[in-house]
């Protein structure tokens, strides 16, 4: 089973930028960042299939989500930050195809213990 581990959270002012990274085990073609806001529903935030990104349609344009497939590390670049992206940011991998846009937290396997992130006005 793949090791994900999630850094890079933190406290910021909204409009401001956060970098997540997530360092995994092992190499896994799909990967996702997820993320849980108080009392809400673990909701899929970017998800890439090889090199191709696909975003939840409330982080477009404001997110980038990356990967160096060479140290096995994804990114999650949040630019823009609002208080309604506070939310605890959880990294998964998936050894099934995900290049569609729409994919279910289902198709993940392995979580990181997440990272928490944090926007104020």
């Amino acid at each position: 089973q793949v090791q994900l581990v999630e850094s890079g959270g933190g406290s910021v002012q909204a409009g401001g930028s956060l970098r997540l990274s997530c360092a995994a085990s092992e190499n896994r073609l799909c990967m996702a960042w997820f993320r849980q806001g108080p009392g809400k529903e673990r909701e899929r935030v970017a998800h890439v299939w090889f090199s191709t990104p696909y975003y939840a349609d409330s982080v477009k344009g404001r997110f980038t989500i990356s990967r160096d497939p060479d140290k096995n590390i994804l990114y999650l670049q949040m630019n823009s930050l609002k208080p309604e992206d506070t939310a605890m940011y959880y990294c998964a991998a998936s050894s099934d195809w995900c290049g569609r846009s729409s994919i279910s937290r289902d198709l993940f396997g392995a979580w990181g213990q997440g990272t928490q992130v944090t926007v104020s006005s």
